[in-house]
């Protein structure tokens, strides 16, 4: 049997491999591909309502359950707090989806056979109908397609330590996809001080949100400066106009310290850290696998500290997402207002 064409005028109704049987869409705003999404969430998409996307990844192989499921709801409710329409990432059953929720979610909060998907492994997880937790790079791409401007997450993936060859292909995927991408700085596990030179060697703008340094995760400082600050949604999302009228290619990076009741200090994190990588060292682990490892080991060496900040931490990024994505969308209404009538 022939394998079926992925040319985008043959996807409206054909599977994209035999060994799938899902179907893929193509009435997306502006790409060959629909992801799946909910009539509501499609609706708000046409009329560039206010919208943030989330990343499946950290609930699928970051936080363990329970924490997992937590994660989900404090996010969800954070973005609806602020006035936005959530869309969780993924690929469920070899489809990407923008609206994960009911079983699906389920499954993937049950770790239940769910890989973990980078940009690169999007369309093997399709072909395959595999579920696949997208990582920042993942979700970047199905932004993207989407349409999808605003992103939050924990931290991004950047330099490794002690292997400055080995770095994450979240940093590429920022330099090259268009999207407000609100987080707590890069885990704290990475090289911080080589991953801020490979952003800036990328162009890709790091914007610090009521702070002055590149925040360290789970800790508030890292006394890492930053070149730029704001202090308001609003001025993040002229920024993000200003970006993208120059034509940049990229993402814009927001980073915000993780609330002060629950950032761990950088010496505590820091000591765990360093104990953490020496027990990965000895275990072999390596690739996907380490940081997922480390943070577990991290969890257990700060007696759940670092769980209670990352759970803050997601909440609050998510809350700060929801606020630039209603923000722009008052952006856009103001534009439709002020163009002049072609009648």
């Amino acid at each position: 049997m022939p394998t079926a064409s992925i040319l985008p005028h043959a996807m409206r109704h054909a599977p994209v491999a035999p060994v799938h049987a899902a179907l893929y869409y193509a009435d997306v705003i502006g790409s060959p591909l629909q992801p799946r999404c909910t009539p509501t969430l499609q609706a708000t998409l046409r009329r560039r309502g206010a919208v943030v996307a989330l990343e499946s990844s950290v609930l699928a192989q970051g936080l363990l359950p329970p924490h997992n499921r937590e994660a989900a709801e404090r996010m969800l409710a954070a973005v609806r707090g602020a006035g936005a329409l959530p869309a969780v990432t993924a690929i469920a059953r070899g489809v990407p989806v923008l609206d994960l929720e009911g079983e699906d979610l389920e499954r993937f909060l049950r770790r239940d056979g769910v890989r973990k998907v980078s940009a690169r492994d999007l369309a093997l997880a399709m072909a395959q109908g595999a579920d696949g937790a997208t990582t920042v790079a993942g979700t970047l791409a199905l932004c993207a397609l989407g349409g999808l401007e605003v992103f939050a997450t924990g931290g991004i993936g950047g330099v490794h330590r002690d292997a400055p060859f080995d770095e994450s292909a979240d940093l590429v995927e920022l330099a090259r996809t268009p999207a407000i991408v609100v987080c707590a700085g890069a885990k704290s596990i990475l090289d911080l001080p080589a991953t801020l030179e490979r952003l800036e060697t990328l162009g890709v703008p790091v914007v610090g949100y009521g702070t002055d340094e590149l925040p360290g995760f789970f800790s508030r400082s890292t006394g890492l400066r930053l070149s730029a600050r704001v202090d308001a949604p609003g001025e993040l999302a002229a920024v993000w106009r200003a970006h993208r009228a120059l034509g940049r290619p990229g993402a814009l990076l927001v980073v915000q310290p993780p609330p002060a009741s629950d950032a761990v200090p950088v010496d505590v994190v820091e000591t765990a850290t360093q104990a953490a990588l020496r027990a990965a060292t000895a275990a072999g682990v390596r690739g996907a696998a380490v940081t997922p490892f480390l943070l577990a080991e991290i969890q257990q060496r700060t007696d759940g500290r670092s769980v209670r900040a990352n759970l803050a931490l997601l909440e609050a990024n998510a809350h700060l997402a929801g606020q630039v994505a209603v923000a722009l969308a008052a952006l856009d209404t103001q534009d439709t207002l002020a163009a002049p009538s072609s009648a």
